[in-house]
């Protein structure tokens, strides 16, 4: 319980810098952020306390939100796919998480794609959607959304292959 305890608080704590510290200064194209702190909400057990988890969640996008002044976007986008990530795992990994025994590092790589896919353009669609905030800019959305989804997926996805390549036996 420790050990666990304590693998969740520092990949807490580093998703949480290398946002604020490193990526949230990446611009491509003056519309391309990455956004791999949701690797946290992502990557938390399924067993665990609901309510601690989006609570977790919502401390995460309000630490993201205090260092850089965005006024809770972070924090609203974190709690929303906190709160919806039981509709994707069962949609990604079905009847693995209707047993409650999805583990990572074993599930098919397509399952794996499909369910961080699915939270991060959920995610990015209300972040942009909040930052923007004008419906006559929707195609700016969407453009920020799909660019912006693309990259963190593919950064998600290398993040995840690295550090559970170590955990395989």
């Amino acid at each position: 319980m420790t050990n666990l305890l304590s693998i969740h608080t520092v990949r807490f704590i580093v998703l949480l810098l290398l946002q604020v510290l490193l990526l949230s200064h990446v611009n491509f194209m003056g519309y391309i952020n990455p956004y791999p702190y949701i690797l946290f909400i992502l990557l938390f057990p399924i067993k665990n306390n609901r309510m601690l988890f989006i609570l977790l969640s919502f401390l995460l996008g309000l630490c993201i939100d205090m260092f850089l002044d965005s006024g809770g976007i972070h924090a609203a986008a974190a709690v929303t796919i906190a709160f919806i990530r039981p509709v994707a795992l069962k949609f990604s990994f079905g009847a693995v998480y209707d047993h409650q025994s999805v583990k990572f590092n074993n599930v098919d790589f397509g399952q794996r794609i499909t369910y961080i896919s699915i939270l991060t353009i959920v995610h990015h669609f209300i972040l942009f959607s909040l930052e923007i905030f004008n419906f006559s800019k929707i195609l700016l959305v969407l453009k920020n959304t799909l660019f912006s989804s693309i990259f963190t997926i593919l950064l998600c996805l290398l993040i995840s292959i690295i550090f559970s390549g170590s955990n395989k036996k």
